[in-house]
């Protein structure tokens, strides 16, 4: 019976992947994504795996995603791969999976697809770490195709910290006194400071995992995004989840407060 749902699965999602993305409406798909890849480790238990197969099934996903949202005209994927909290984990866990996502970024480079552009406290990373990451920006600066925030090391607490430290930084250089910076600092001085300045914030945040909470991911530029959460683990999430998704963003009505 099992085998028999599978083999019908496996006729039907392909005609049902087809319709869902026949009937998204064009005029109201979203052009940022953001995406917090969460459920490596419970998914590899699930399988019965060990901790750094399920990171790896779980970078194994982040291309399928690419190519999906290049499909839907998406210009901006913001992909949390690892928090500050994170970076907490013990070595034997740790070390893995950065070399693992260091991979990952690396092949993402290679192909000159995407324009990647490391987010996050590199400075908390290990240098060689962090210098993978640089060096896969470099390498892509000029691919004019989908740019990928690739978030390592990130926290939406310490980016909005880094930006006013930033700002605070600008000012002090320019002679600015704080009674005068207080006078005039609105929004948009701080948001010129984040790790993505200059980009459009995230019409759609999507968590996998069935965990529903931002945890500090674009605590800032998510004031007005939408969010949907699957119950996936993200190495299970698929082009049909992907779409709808995109479908349950494409049927609301976005108000901006108004």
């Amino acid at each position: 019976m099992v085998d028999w749902k599978r083999g019908l699965r496996r006729v039907l999602y392909p005609a049902y992947e087809a319709r869902l993305a026949r009937r998204l409406p064009t005029e109201r798909l979203p052009k940022h994504v953001g995406v917090m890849l969460d459920g490596n480790r419970r998914w590899a238990k699930a399988v019965g795996a060990d901790t750094a197969q399920g990171h790896r099934a779980g970078a194994a996903n982040i291309e399928p995603l690419l190519g999906w949202c290049e499909e839907i005209g998406v210009e901006v994927v913001t992909l949390w791969l690892l928090s500050t909290d994170n970076l907490n984990r013990p070595a034997k866990e740790l070390e893995p999976l950065l070399a693992i996502i260091g991979d990952a970024v690396e092949t993402l480079a290679e192909q000159q697809r995407w324009r990647l552009h490391p987010v996050g406290a590199l400075d908390l990373l290990p240098a060689s770490v962090a210098e993978r990451l640089k060096t896969a920006a470099e390498s892509t600066r000029d691919v004019d195709g989908l740019l990928v925030n690739i978030a390592v090391g990130y926290g939406g607490r310490r980016e909005i910290a880094d930006a006013v430290r930033s700002l605070l930084h600008e000012h002090a250089g320019k002679g600015t006194t704080l009674e005068e910076l207080a006078g005039v600092l609105d929004v948009e001085h701080i948001a010129e400071h984040l790790y993505t300045k200059g980009q459009p914030d995230p019409d759609l945040v999507i968590r996998t995992s069935g965990e529903q909470r931002l945890g500090g991911f674009l605590l800032w530029q998510s004031a007005q995004s939408e969010f949907y959460f699957c119950e996936a683990y993200w190495p299970d999430f698929r082009r049909v989840d992907f779409l709808r998704a995109v479908r349950a963003y494409a049927e609301r009505e976005r108000r901006f407060g108004a």
